[in-house]
């Protein structure tokens, strides 16, 4: 009697049966979601991100257009020191900025939050330093355009608008410095506003400074140095004052003069990673200059790389989200979430590359009177189309890549990449379609095409074959070989 009782106490109280069949659904509706989640994690990070480059992009785009108005000259010299400006200056900030993609990702995601304010000071020290180089450099435009045959008159008009434009480099180092501290901590929307703000009283200051003022096209690069100037102490201002940034800036600390050997050495690799795609672009608008027909032919692809370019915006956003999304899971020891991300990332970019791609193509017999009035240079704009659609695809999957690139700490990698997919395969076969197989404009796209196509391969890879626990492991020792022994004691 006493067995059959303690029997009867040893049934649980509930009885249920779990088949394989419901443990399956559970799983499934328990991935999707999560993929749901990252996708609203993402989608929140990257919309903000995209408006940023956007309204960033827009002050260039603003002061040509003013100066466009001024006359020819004016237009062709200001169009060519703002190429000269990316490639020798612009650009590589930028690069040199995204390490901040991993230092201060993965520090976020470890819970170093003060860390986060030592590496920006490292990167805003570094980055001034490295904008002196670049200043003489700018200073210098009229000699070296002329060095490199370019049109007397025009180099001199563009040196002089080079030269106004200096201040805008410092400003721009500080800008990317703030920007990436902000972006790792998930905090976007200030940027957003701050950039609006920097864009609005851009187009007042244009407006004063080259019709009002009498400086003409200097007024015009002036606007741009104080824009800059604008949106940094903006984002200055709200880093210092916002209770959201209370734990990650504690002030100007002497911890940020040491250790910035390490800093440039993953800053280098990822300056390389952005200029080596961006001077590979910029190339081919200037062999396009050497095709029979070069003003047309220089005309369609200014168009196609401008067009490129606004449509690059999204993947971009996506690759600043994926960015900040692998580098805080793995600084935060969760490998997995950054492989999920990643995956999530991917398929976004594919079917938004897909979507615009199919856009295009319908509106691709009207797109290029958005630039230009003659028939045979919109003609010519629709055929190029469906190539510009094309390497969409693969320009959006590298695009993202490379954000995951960048927050694993990858750089080095991704800038052997860069080097063989646009320079070992990218720019010969460009060469050879469209001088050796006279294919003209179209060879040279179809073979940035090739380089674009050969990058996304090499990266995707690289990605399916990370072992992600080990690169959580490496983030583990990178944070915390970041910190100095006195932090590590307190």
């Amino acid at each position: 009697m006493g067995n059959e009782n303690q029997r009867e106490l040893n049934k649980p109280l509930l009885s249920y049966s779990c088949s394989p069949e419901d443990g399956l659904r559970e799983r499934t509706i328990d991935a999707r979601r999560e993929i749901l989640l990252e996708v609203k994690r993402q989608l929140w990070l990257a919309g903000p991100l995209i408006s940023t480059s956007v309204l960033q992009f827009c002050l260039q785009l603003v002061s040509v257009m003013f100066v466009g108005h001024l006359g020819e000259l004016s237009l062709s010299s200001a169009s060519m020191a703002t190429s000269f400006a990316g490639v020798t200056g612009f650009s590589l900030l930028l690069g040199m900025g995204s390490a901040l993609d991993t230092l201060c990702g993965q520090a976020y995601g470890a819970k170093q939050y003060h860390m986060l304010g030592v590496h920006m000071q490292r990167a805003m020290l570094v980055l001034l330093l490295v904008s002196i180089p670049i200043a003489f450099v700018w200073a210098s435009t009229e000699p070296i355009l002329l060095a490199f045959g370019q049109d007397p008159e025009i180099s001199a008009a563009a040196g002089v608008y080079a030269r106004w434009m200096i201040p805008s480099i410092f400003g721009y180092g500080l800008l990317q410095s703030h920007v990436r501290f902000l972006q790792m901590q998930n905090i976007v929307f200030p940027m957003v506003i701050s950039s609006g703000i920097a864009a609005l009283l851009h187009v007042l200051l244009c407006w004063l400074l080259v019709f009002k003022s009498g400086l003409g096209q200097r007024g015009a690069a002036l606007a741009n140095s104080i824009s800059s100037w604008i949106n940094t102490l903006l984002l200055a201002l709200f880093v210092k004052f916002s209770v959201a940034c209370k734990k990650t800036w504690t002030g100007f600390s002497k911890e940020a003069l040491q250790d910035i050997p390490n800093f440039i050495r993953l800053a280098i690799p990822s300056a390389l990673m952005v200029c080596l795609e961006f001077w590979s672009f910029e190339m081919i608008v200037l062999l396009s200059g050497l095709l029979p027909n070069p003003k047309l032919e220089t005309s369609v692809l200014s168009i196609c790389l401008n067009t490129a370019s606004l449509l690059w915006m999204v993947p971009f956003g996506l690759g600043g989200a994926i960015s900040t999304r692998v580098s805080n899971e793995l600084g935060a020891g969760k490998p997995q979430a950054a492989r999920l991300a990643v995956r999530v990332v991917v398929f976004m970019a594919v079917a938004e590359s897909l979507i615009i791609g199919v856009t295009m193509i319908l509106v691709r017999n009207i797109w290029g009177y958005l630039y230009s009035s003659e028939g045979r240079v919109v003609k010519y704009v629709s055929v190029m189309i469906p190539l510009l659609a094309a390497s969409n695809i693969a320009d959006g999957t590298q695009c993202v890549l490379s954000g995951a690139v960048r927050g694993c700490g990858w750089q080095k990698i991704g800038a052997f990449v860069n080097l063989g997919a646009y320079y070992v395969v990218g720019l010969p076969c460009a060469v050879c379609f469209a001088f050796l197989l006279h294919v003209g404009g179209k060879g040279l796209w179809l073979g940035i095409m090739c380089g674009l196509l050969v990058q996304a391969l090499l990266l995707l890879t690289i990605t399916v074959c990370t072992n992600w626990d080990e690169e959580a492991r490496k983030a583990r020792d990178r944070v915390y070989n970041s910190i100095l022994p006195t932090d590590l004691s307190s």
